[in-house]
């Protein structure tokens, strides 16, 4: 089974729209890792990540030789934050992962690192293709992200969602 390794800021558009806990059911291992998901930024009750990992969240310890090199990356990919790097860490470490995120600049060093990226777009799209959400939940969620001034993603794209959800 393939591994998704999250950053902060999918799992907060994904919370946002309120898809998360479908999120984590998708026929995929989603992991965060700790400091990520640990992270006052990400703003999630205890509840609620005690509730996606009952649902199969996997949090992940970073080693201290993935710490390590996390720090590598932050100094060598000045515009990573250092949890962009732990993510980019984990993702690089895991075999055959997809790296979700929606920061650009994480995107671009993940690939040219070799690592499949995507965004919460394609996470909507296996939702949908692996039946995991009502349609409908998933259209009033694409809604949600398309009406916040905050969700970075580029409004065309969402709106092409809504109406392949209509």
């Amino acid at each position: 089974m393939r591994v998704i390794v999250s950053d902060t800021s999918c799992i907060i558009d994904l919370h946002k729209a309120a898809l998360l806990e479908e999120f984590v059911t998708l026929p995929y291992t989603v992991v965060m890792p700790l400091p990520l998901f640990e992270d006052e930024a990400l703003s999630l009750s205890r509840d609620t990540k005690n509730r996606l990992q009952a649902l199969g969240l996997e949090v992940i310890n970073v080693s201290s030789e993935g710490v390590t090199k996390a720090m590598r990356y932050a100094n060598k990919y000045s515009a990573l934050m250092v949890n962009d790097c732990f993510a980019l860490v984990v993702a690089e470490d895991t075999e055959q992962s997809i790296l979700l995120t929606g920061d650009k600049r994480l995107k671009n060093v993940a690939i040219d690192h070799g690592i499949d990226t995507h965004g919460v777009l394609w996470a909507t799209d296996e939702m949908f293709e692996h039946d995991c959400c009502p349609i409908n939940k998933l259209y009033d969620g694409l809604n949600r992200l398309h009406d916040d001034p905050l969700v970075f993603i580029p409004g065309d794209l969402i709106r092409a969602r809504i109406r392949k959800y209509q």
